[in-house]
């Protein structure tokens, strides 16, 4: 049997580093409630002001580093992306306050619903603004994991907002980070730059009015200092795994996130767990079970197509 073509292969190992880029990106995501739950009583918006700021410090040692700055020049100077890349700096700084509302109001099961709702808003997303194609399986997933999500909205109602909100968010910026023509560590520098003033503005109001800006001091002071790397690795990772895989894909490697956050939210912090988050629970992974299956069954098929056309050759 020949190699395959050069070009495949490259196809090949750029979606087998987009998978592990997603795994690390959802895997860190889903672990975060524990992290920010160590500054519940900082408010919401302090964190997410110290998130800005020190990502952007880490952001400018990466993009040094790793010789990015053309690359932002170039971004900057094109209108059309700038103007990209203000909204979706908007839609990822409203969706960090709104996630670490939730975990700290102690709905961190209500954020996880966010973003179970996301992937589904992923995989419609990629089938009817980028085209890409769904086999009937990959449907019966789909259709699947929103009959389960279906209730355990019925069951809750009073925080669905938080869900919504997170969900429609963070699916239009990862679609949006996905159409424009910017790498991720430019793109994510562009983005936190563009909030700096806000975040920094914010944070030096409260000091003028005797809020403490750096926390009661010990353990807060360095989770806020230590904020910048916690926020950037995992939206790096996400960057990089959008840009490397099918929106789709993307769409049901989400379920990590959320599932880890139920964990946390049930194991750890006492949230009730429900007959609704248990059915919506064995029907989202059944319906990742089948998504996957159905990749890894047409994968093997174009594969065989290749080697049946070499053999005929």
């Amino acid at each position: 049997m020949n190699a395959p073509p050069i070009d495949e292969a490259e196809a090949h190992a750029r979606t087998r580093a987009g998978l592990l880029f997603g795994l690390a990106a959802y895997g860190l995501w889903g672990v975060l409630p524990i992290y920010f739950k160590l500054l519940k009583a900082v408010p919401s918006i302090d964190i997410v002001a110290h998130r800005i700021v020190w990502s952007l410090v880490v952001l400018a040692l990466l993009t040094t580093l790793a010789k990015a700055w053309d690359q932002i020049g170039v971004a900057v100077r094109n209108r059309k992306t700038l103007a990209t890349l203000l909204v979706t700096a908007l839609l990822i700084g409203n969706n960090w306050l709104l996630y670490v509302y939730a975990i700290n109001s102690g709905h961190i099961l209500a954020g996880s619903l966010g973003y179970y709702l996301n992937p589904l808003a992923n995989i419609l997303l990629g089938r009817f603004i980028l085209k890409e194609k769904l086999t009937r399986l990959q449907w019966a997933a789909v259709a699947i994991a929103a009959a389960g999500i279906a209730v355990l909205a019925a069951g809750a109602l009073g925080t669905l907002w938080i869900s919504l909100t997170l969900c429609f968010s963070f699916a239009t910026y990862g679609l949006l980070r996905k159409i424009i023509h910017v790498e991720s560590l430019a793109g994510l520098t562009i983005e936190t730059a563009l909030l700096f003033p806000i975040a920094l503005g914010w944070l030096l109001l409260g000091g003028s009015a005797g809020r403490p800006m750096f926390g009661a001091g010990g353990q807060e002071t360095f989770l806020l200092l230590a904020a910048g790397v916690v926020s950037t690795v995992p939206l790096l990772c996400f960057t990089a795994a959008a840009r490397r895989l099918a929106y789709s894909t993307v769409g049901m490697l989400q379920f990590i996130a959320p599932t880890l956050q139920f964990i946390c939210a049930v194991a750890l912090y006492n949230e009730p767990f429900t007959w609704a988050h248990g059915v919506a629970f064995g029907c989202i992974w059944t319906a990742l079970a089948l998504y996957l299956g159905s990749m890894i069954r047409d994968r093997r098929a174009a594969r065989q197509r290749e080697c049946d056309e070499l053999a005929e050759a």
